[in-house]
């Protein structure tokens, strides 16, 4: 009897492994078929086929379609780089150390994650569930944003007249997903030269001359 009351945690933890391990087959399976086929055009049937699962076990793991798209986005939103970038910030002692910082931070993102960003953009253009994740991903972006401008304005760096909601807005335009996309996938930058160009433009654009 004692042995079988040991056993159960033991085969819960399990059972938890191999729950876990399915649902990162399914959103992995979710993520390459969106990226492949694009949003509109894939099904919860494509996904289960390509997870090698039953499509219950989509829903009940993961979700459906729109669920599946949300948690991927959110996993880029919260990747470990983010906070990283932002605690760099939080630190940084020069003003062009925060630039720096936050060009190359939101470069990683970007380059880690552009192609699915690309599909829930496309998408949000004819979905309204994919509208509504993308907006909730841009907040989120912006907000983040919002902090090295906070850390710009409190070193008393920032050009003059330009508040912390301006430059938020500066940044978002040389640092948010659009400028990325159309240096590196339309004009066929590298990441490092999109990175290099984008941090010189913001600098001349929020940072008082020296």
């Amino acid at each position: 009897m004692a042995g079988a009351v040991q056993g159960r945690p033991y085969r819960s933890a399990r059972r938890a492994e191999a729950a876990g391990d399915t649902r990162a087959r399914i959103l992995a399976a979710g993520m390459r078929l969106f990226i492949e086929k694009g949003y509109g055009l894939v099904t919860v049937n494509d996904i289960a086929r390509e997870a090698g699962v039953a499509v219950p076990t989509v829903y009940s793991s993961a979700g459906g379609k729109t669920a599946l798209l949300a948690t991927i986005i959110e996993e880029a939103v919260r990747d470990p780089v983010v906070e990283q970038t932002l605690a760099a910030v939080r630190r940084a002692r020069d003003p062009r150390e925060v630039i720096d910082v936050t060009a190359h931070g939101t470069r990683a993102d970007n380059e880690r994650y552009h192609d699915i960003i690309q599909v829930n953009r496309t998408a949000a253009a004819v979905d309204e569930s994919a509208a509504e994740i993308l907006d909730t991903s841009n907040r989120a972006y912006r907000q983040s944003l919002a902090v090295a401008a906070a850390r710009l304005r409190e070193m008393g760096a920032l050009r003059e007249h330009l508040t912390d909601e301006r430059a938020t807005d500066l940044l978002w335009f040389y640092f948010g997903h659009q400028p990325w996309h159309t240096l590196v996938a339309e004009a066929g930058w590298t990441w490092d030269e999109a990175e290099h160009w984008l941090r010189e433009q913001a600098a001349a654009a929020l940072l008082k001359p020296r």
